[in-house]
């Protein structure tokens, strides 16, 4: 089977095209990060209308990198949630009205599901079960996986989630936008122990996350400090480590509390490389391997979406005569796949 996947979830518009027996044959991606840049975020009406002018021509180009036609294409796959409505609704639009046009079935993929199995796509996927730290601009969960379409959610923010902790603090200090990848430049040049930061909520058992206290402290921190030179890498820094030893505290945790042999790690803020690096040396020291998907997977692609489409149309799984689209939708609703 050979599957069309689309992601419009935000402000990346992702193609591709995935077969069962080759794996993955082609994917583009377009990033709206430097129309959104001059906001200092994303603008849902103009992600919206990007998409629309985008993924077309798009997908075009996917599928001559694949070596396709449309009429090559099998089922076809499309973020359906979460996410922004007008940016799903445009994948959801397309992608059904070329499943009809061509007379096979599409199906609607959860977002994070997509991100849970990215590390799938790699030469050397992890065996299950695993437990998925997925970490992004919308989500921080932590997530045991004991097979393609079996999670159980074991923690997930309370507020903030970690990418979005990111952006806000790295605006606040005038980083610009992306936030994430401008804190973390910023951090290379800064002492994470100048000032004092707090690790929320790792003073208390659960695996709950919240990062909106660490965003206030780093706004007091920045109102008394500015002024001096090297507060903003400092600070950055600072930040930085705290979110870091956050994450790798709640991970040692759940592999406790699962006995897991394996961690995966995926979302946008996977491609963190001091967090990488934390979570990697913690594998080693505690006894569990760890897993990512190559960095352009970290972010929304098509691929991981077309890879999920894959699996959930092979097990039966086809969506009814309408377009849906759940900007909200809790990951404990997903159906089981198989």
């Amino acid at each position: 089977m050979r599957v069309l996947g689309i992601e419009t979830s935000c402000d990346e518009t992702g193609v591709a095209v995935y077969d069962g027996e080759r794996g993955l044959l082609a994917h583009a991606l377009y990033s709206q990060a430097h129309i959104h840049a001059e906001y200092g975020g994303v603008v849902p009406e103009i992600a919206s209308r990007d998409h629309v002018r985008k993924l077309l021509p798009l997908l075009d180009q996917c599928l001559a990198d694949a070596g396709c036609v449309r009429g090559d294409i099998d089922g076809v796959a499309y973020t359906a949630g979460p996410g922004l409505i007008g940016a799903l609704l445009v994948g959801a639009a397309v992608g059904r009205a070329i499943a009809l046009a061509l007379g096979v079935p599409a199906v609607a993929v959860h977002h994070m599901e997509g991100h849970l199995l990215a590390p799938l796509l790699e030469p050397s996927p992890p065996d299950f079960p695993f437990v998925a730290l997925l970490v992004s601009g919308g989500h921080s969960m932590l997530v045991e996986v004991s097979r393609i379409g079996h999670y159980r959610l074991l923690g997930e923010t309370l507020d903030d989630a970690a990418g979005e902790a990111f952006d806000k603090t790295a605006k606040l200090l005038g980083l610009g936008y992306p936030g994430g990848p401008a804190l973390a430049r910023a951090a290379v040049g800064g002492d994470p122990g100048k000032y004092a930061f707090p690790r929320p909520m790792t003073d208390r058992p659960g695996l709950e996350f919240s990062f909106s206290g660490l965003k206030t402290h780093t706004r007091n921190l920045w109102q008394a400090h500015r002024g001096e030179a090297q507060a903003q890498a400092d600070i950055a820094a600072g930040f930085q480590q705290a979110v870091v030893d956050t994450l790798v505290i709640k991970c040692r945790r759940a592999m406790q509390q699962t006995r897991c042999g394996h961690l995966v790690i995926a979302g946008g803020v996977g491609a963190n490389l001091q967090l990488r690096e934390a979570l990697s040396n913690a594998g080693r020291k505690y006894g569990w391997g760890v897993s990512y998907p190559r960095i352009e997977f970290c972010t929304d692609n098509g691929a991981m979406i077309a890879h999920a489409g894959y699996h959930r149309l092979r097990a039966g799984q086809r969506e009814p005569g309408i377009i849906r689209a759940r900007p909200r939708w809790p990951l404990a609703e997903l159906l089981e796949a198989g």
